[in-house]
């Protein structure tokens, strides 16, 4: 798994400053890489000033090019986000609407940039919406040409109605249930990033 690099991209609306359910989650499919020679990095997308819209550079201080410049070096794109009221967060709609902004950009083939890269999201909530969140976030990157390998969602919820976070539960026991996730997340990201740089998906019939 030399070479393999996966980028995480946290849509916590808590800046790095403070303790986040969903990093806690992410750090587990990071102990996974680090057994199969996977890099990670992990960015907080609240640390940064980061525009809506649907273009690479919004201009006006926009941080977001640097992001985007790390999405296009990365094997392996996974997307965290808890969940509000059984949605993804607002931090989470707007990286995808600004990985959106990128999809016009194409690779020496020809294809979206984004060909040839794995698409993953991790999930934290206390309630409800854990598969919505997730599926929103999967198809959103497939549809802009992430490659979508089988089990790459994992996630957490407590029971319906406030309840204790994720880090929280695990005190009083892991789930063996989001674990397994957490483990096929990781390896079959991993698995489907390397396949994918030794046999790119051709580029006959696949021009943007």
């Amino acid at each position: 798994m030399n070479s393999m690099h996966a980028l995480f991209l946290n849509g916590s609306l808590k800046p790095s400053s403070e303790d986040s359910n969903t990093d806690a989650l992410i750090r587990k499919v990071i102990n996974h890489y680090e057994d199969i020679g996977v890099t990670s990095e992990v960015i907080r997308i609240a640390d940064y000033n980061i525009k809506p819209g649907v273009e690479v550079d919004m201009g006006d201080g926009d941080e977001w090019p640097v992001i985007f410049e790390k999405i296009k070096k990365a094997d392996i794109l996974i997307i965290g986000t808890p969940i509000w009221v059984g949605e993804k967060s607002s931090i989470t709609s707007r990286i995808i609407e600004r990985i959106n902004g990128g999809s016009g950009e194409t690779n020496e083939e020809g294809q979206s940039i984004y060909y040839n890269k794995i698409g993953g999201v991790v999930v934290t909530g206390n309630e409800d919406g854990g598969k919505h969140a997730a599926s929103s976030v999967l198809y959103a990157l497939s549809h802009l040409g992430f490659t979508i390998p089988p089990n790459v969602d994992t996630y957490w919820v407590g029971e319906a109605g406030p309840g204790p976070s994720y880090m929280e539960a695990m005190q009083e026991g892991e789930s063996e249930f989001t674990n397994q996730h957490v483990q096929w997340l990781a390896y079959n990201t991993a698995h489907f990033a390397k396949m994918l740089k030794n046999s790119p998906i051709p580029a006959i019939g696949n021009k943007a």
